[in-house]
């Protein structure tokens, strides 16, 4: 039997364009040779598409290394340049030609994590790994996926929601109205970049402005929330109609708190799975999992991740990401594993999943109808 083409779809016009690079580095090697064929397409920052040539050269290339020992800036100029040096014309987009059977996608953020490579991809008759349009679309807004699971019965963290025109416009009445209705510290968050690209915690109301215009640069509505108090704990879900939950895993963070730079340039923070709570809690934390996948119309995968207190035994809903990172440090892989789905079964389950639309449970995750 011919192996199945798989088109590996990474890069893209958000802010997370190197870390889709290193995930998209990490599922290449854990493919099934023998079975799948990849073919690599290549999204340049500025959205042109190449595929295999420079795209396979990038693939290839060690960006987690330049990324510890250069800048996120100086990253984006070598990848820049291999791009321009190469002289490679653009992909047609014409999959049936080349023969794709499949996409693995594998585009953070914008452009292709909220449903429109997405959408593109159901136009044009191929199947493809993870979410579909609508979720996709939900869960990348923070602010409607914060909607979607309340009125699920899962608690989230309060907060509300600004939009950047009319913060820029009168940017000193959001202060007032912020110092009056929040205690520091508090959160401010874009509603549509994952890697917590953007973030900022502010500690007083004279942090509150530059974290404000900052994440008003890079997105149209921004979350603004209170502090939650406890550990941060993810899970893994893998599945379409009967999905199951990975066990829990925590993060404790190297810095203030898990953000960009304490993901992927330090390296700094701690994992522990399971995660350090009883297991009555980690329980619960699962079954609100479940529930979220469900209630925002999930498949194929997502990382669904809270914030947990031991001590009032609250679980409040941080966020969902449904393309999560594939790095060696990142957890989606890492929790399935400790479920019993190591790297290379993983890939492959996630490639049926497109194709076929479900895989039967594993060992050592639960299954729930």
């Amino acid at each position: 039997m011919a192996p199945v083409t798989v088109a590996i779809i990474f890069g893209g016009k958000s802010a997370e364009h190197e870390i889709s690079i290193i995930s998209a580095k990490s599922i290449a090697a854990n493919i099934n040779a023998d079975r799948y064929r990849v073919i690599p397409i290549y999204i340049t920052h500025d959205g042109e598409w190449l595929l295999d040539g420079i795209a396979r050269d990038i693939l290839n290339f060690d960006l987690a290394t330049l990324l510890r020992s250069s800048s996120l800036d100086a990253a984006g100029k070598t990848l820049r340049r291999m791009t321009k040096e190469s002289g490679q014309h653009p992909f047609d987009r014409n999959f049936t030609a080349t023969g794709i059977d499949v996409a693995f996608l594998v585009l953070h953020g914008s452009y292709g994590e909220d449903g429109r490579i997405q959408g593109f991809l159901d136009t044009c008759a191929i199947p493809y790994t993870g979410c579909g349009v609508l979720a996709s679309a939900v869960t990348m807004d923070k602010a409607l996926t914060k909607l979607c699971v309340a009125d699920a019965g899962i608690a989230v963290a309060p907060g509300i929601t600004l939009l950047s025109i009319d913060y820029l416009a009168d940017p000193e009445s959001f202060h007032a109205r912020i110092d009056r209705e929040f205690e520091y510290p508090l959160f401010i968050k874009p509603a549509n970049l994952g890697s917590s690209v953007g973030i900022s915690k502010v500690h007083n109301p004279a942090e509150l402005p530059l974290a404000l215009k900052t994440a008003c640069t890079l997105d149209t509505k921004i979350l603004v929330e209170k502090a939650i108090k406890g550990r941060e704990i993810e899970v893994a879900v893998l599945g379409n109609a009967q999905p199951e939950v990975s066990v829990c895993g925590e993060i404790e963070p190297g810095s203030d708190f898990y953000d960009y730079e304490d993901k992927y340039i330090h390296n700094s923070a701690k994992t522990f799975i399971p995660a350090r709570i009883p297991s009555v809690l980690q329980e619960k934390v699962r079954a609100l999992a479940l529930r979220a996948y469900k209630a925002l119309g999930c498949r194929g995968m997502s990382r669904i991740d809270f914030f947990v207190d031991e001590e009032s035994k609250s679980i409040i809903l941080n966020e969902v990401n449904t393309i999560p990172g594939f790095t060696d440090i990142s957890m989606y892989p890492k929790l399935m594993e400790a479920s019993g789905v190591p790297f290379p079964e993983l890939a492959t389950r996630l490639l049926e999943l497109a194709m076929n639309g479900s895989t039967p449970c594993n060992p050592g995750c639960e299954q729930r109808s």
